[in-house]
């Protein structure tokens, strides 16, 4: 249950991404699909470094050719991606410097209207760049196999399942996603490696 795994986690430390522009975080969620967090973090170093700009802005993004993001790591679907994400932002129909005031579903509404930005993208980008509170990422595998493992399910709870098993966390299913997330990197209770006794 989501007592023990609290208990057994300890104190919270979700904290959002306070740095860089909704507009870099965007284009860091493109860049990192499918990827380990290091090979991400390479990849948008280089393509930023293209830029000759503090803060990248849309028309940055539109102006750099594909041969440079090929050679900087960027396949060309994320490429695509960018620069419909930098198209949306340009032009107002997707309106960054104004998120923050919108309600979740609208949120998720506006971002996922990007090519390449699906709803679990758009819920992290509400749990960890706008500090949205009650958000709970039933797409995310590592929820659903945090949720089967706490509560010693034989199969993977459906979406259904998940949003009643949360329906006491809320207002704060983010919180309770990050221990989730985090008791994945517990041992399973009745598993703990023995301490040679």
């Amino acid at each position: 249950m989501l007592a023990a795994v609290i208990e057994r986690v300890g104190p919270c430390r979700y904290t959002p991404r306070a740095t860089g522009s909704h507009l870099d975080a965007l284009v860091r969620a493109i860049i990192g699909q499918q990827l380990s967090t290091k090979a991400a973090s390479t990849i948008h170093s280089r393509v930023v470094a293209l830029i000759d700009a503090e803060q990248p802005l849309p028309e940055h993004w539109l102006a750099l050719d594909d041969p440079a993001m090929r050679a900087a790591g960027l396949s060309r679907q994320k490429i695509a991606y960018i620069r419909d994400l930098a198209r949306h932002v340009h032009d107002g129909s997707l309106p960054v410097s104004h998120l923050a005031e919108l309600d979740d579903d609208e949120v998720i509404r506006d971002l996922t209207a990007v090519k390449g930005i699906g709803v679990w993208t758009a819920q992290m980008f509400l749990m960890f760049r706008l500090n949205r509170p009650d958000i709970l990422p039933v797409l995310d595998l590592g929820i659903r196999n945090a949720i089967k493992r706490a509560y010693g399910m034989r199969k993977e709870p459906t979406a259904k399942r998940m949003h009643a098993l949360a329906k006491p966390w809320a207002p704060y299913r983010s919180v309770a996603s990050w221990y989730l997330w985090q008791s994945l990197e517990l041992p399973p209770l009745g598993r703990a490696k023995s301490n040679g006794r």
